[in-house]
């Protein structure tokens, strides 16, 4: 698996050429530091994120993400993650009616000793109808 390092380093040259620029670290020094207002980057830095050795600061990250016009947080993580966000939360909102979230609010609403009670006390039904569950079920 590739690291985070890696990851950003191919979102990045991926962002300029879809800019319209080539993914050079002169191109890259040039540009960025015409919008950076602070300690100019040098030569060897930009091309260190170039190659998936460093990571920019999220102040640099800010200036990147605005030059090329894409979400910062995809420049830095990808779209992936995005994705199984609004997955989880589309789930989420799909499987709840109106009942289930008056008991979110009010779980939300005790003190913090008794939702873990609560908690646990789910849990455990969870953990309870799982294994009922599975013994059920028939092999394969």
């Amino acid at each position: 698996m590739e690291n985070a390092k890696t990851l950003f380093a191919n979102r990045l040259r991926e962002a300029m050429v879809a800019a319209g620029f080539e993914p050079k670290p002169a191109v890259l020094e040039r540009e960025f530091n015409t919008r950076y207002w602070g300690k100019p980057m040098t030569l060897h830095g930009v091309r260190r994120w170039l190659r998936g050795e460093t990571l920019p600061t999220h102040e640099k990250l800010l200036v990147l993400a605005e030059w090329l016009a894409v979400p910062p947080q995809q420049l830095n993580f990808g779209d992936e993650i995005q994705r199984k966000v609004e997955a989880r939360r589309g789930r989420w909102d799909s499987g709840i009616g109106y009942q289930d979230r008056d008991i979110f609010e009010a779980f939300l609403k005790l003190p913090v000793p008794q939702r873990k009670l609560i908690r646990e006390v789910i849990l455990t039904f969870a953990k309870a109808h799982s294994a009922t569950d599975s013994k059920s079920s028939p092999a394969v």
